[in-house]
């Protein structure tokens, strides 16, 4: 980026991007406490956590101050829930970090009466970013943004990404097989936590991991106005602003598709890398249908008009 985008960027919404800047700063502490501290907790380094809470706070955040830029005119609701979204950060983090200070869980953590006090705190909070996020949401839906292929992208974004936080539910909705005494929900299905995992993400790999489905639903809120942004770049003198809004949308109903597809799998127990016949034949046909639905808009685009010569 260049010094005036980061200028304009540093202005689209100031508490979003000051806490932005902060997150940045303690994924970079975090980094160094994976390299510098040994302790281990539930089979990784125990600052991994705080590390991918940070990373995924400066991704979220950036990307909820832009959106919050397109809007033809200012949305104080739109702006206030963004606010709370950073409090709700700063509160998370803040119990994130501090646990592992004291070298324990943040996550399904009952251990102690203090411990699960925190648990619950964080719960409401989380319930809190849930609504402030909607109420965004709505917003940015009810204010018409002059690009529609922009607009689509961004909206399927942000009711995406709300399906992303809600698919995260049975992690705290039931008790962790094989159960475990002082713990209260678990990220893996039919193994416990802390076991095999994919590097760095620790998604389980002997067992169901319910982070993924999550982890690419909330991640709709870039992945879809990259995506948007890609077509305009590559494909905007091919295909005209309809074309590139249906493409989001096959785009958009896929992507939330594939999400609940993760999530089905992983409550079936089973890995993301080992799937059995039955999540091939379903990936499989979401795949051929959106593929299908993809080459029906792009065949049925408007012809290009020809200019005359004089």
């Amino acid at each position: 980026m260049t010094t005036n985008a980061l200028r304009r960027a540093a202005h689209w919404h100031r508490p979003l991007m000051v806490f932005v800047s902060a997150m940045a700063v303690l994924a970079v502490v975090a980094a160094v406490g994976i390299v510098a501290d040994p302790r281990v907790l539930t089979g990784a380094p125990i600052w991994v956590k705080p590390f991918k809470f940070a990373v995924s706070f400066v991704a979220y955040g950036v990307t909820l101050a832009w959106m919050l830029s397109l809007l033809p005119r200012r949305s104080r609701a739109a702006e206030w829930a963004g606010t709370v979204i950073v409090a709700v950060g700063v509160g998370e983090m803040t119990i994130i970090v501090g646990q592992v200070l004291r070298g324990t869980a943040s996550h399904f953590n009952e251990n102690t009466p203090f411990d699960a006090a925190l648990w619950q705190a964080m719960g409401m909070l989380i319930m809190a970013l849930f609504v402030a996020h909607m109420v965004i949401a709505v917003m940015v839906l009810r204010r018409r943004i002059p690009n529609r292929a922009a607009a689509r992208a961004v909206g399927w974004g942000l009711g995406l990404s709300l399906l992303g936080m809600l698919v995260a539910f049975p992690m705290v909705a039931g008790d962790p097989v094989p159960a475990v005494e002082g713990v209260a929900g678990a990220h893996s299905v039919g193994v416990a936590d802390g076991g095999p995992g994919l590097p760095l993400l620790g998604w389980s790999t002997t067992g169901g991991d319910l982070r993924v489905g999550h982890f690419v639903g909330l991640h709709a809120l870039q992945a879809l106005p990259i995506l948007a942004m890609l077509l305009h770049r590559f494909a905007g003198d091919r295909l005209d602003e309809r074309t590139r809004t249906r493409l989001l949308t096959v785009a958009g109903a896929a992507y939330g598709l594939l999400t609940i597809l993760l999530t089905w799998q992983a409550l079936r127990g089973q890995p993301l890398l080992r799937p059995d016949a039955l999540t091939v034949a379903a990936a499989t046909a979401l795949l051929a249908a959106a593929a299908v639905a993809t080459a029906v808009v792009v065949l049925r685009r408007p012809a290009p008009r020809l200019a005359l010569a004089a």
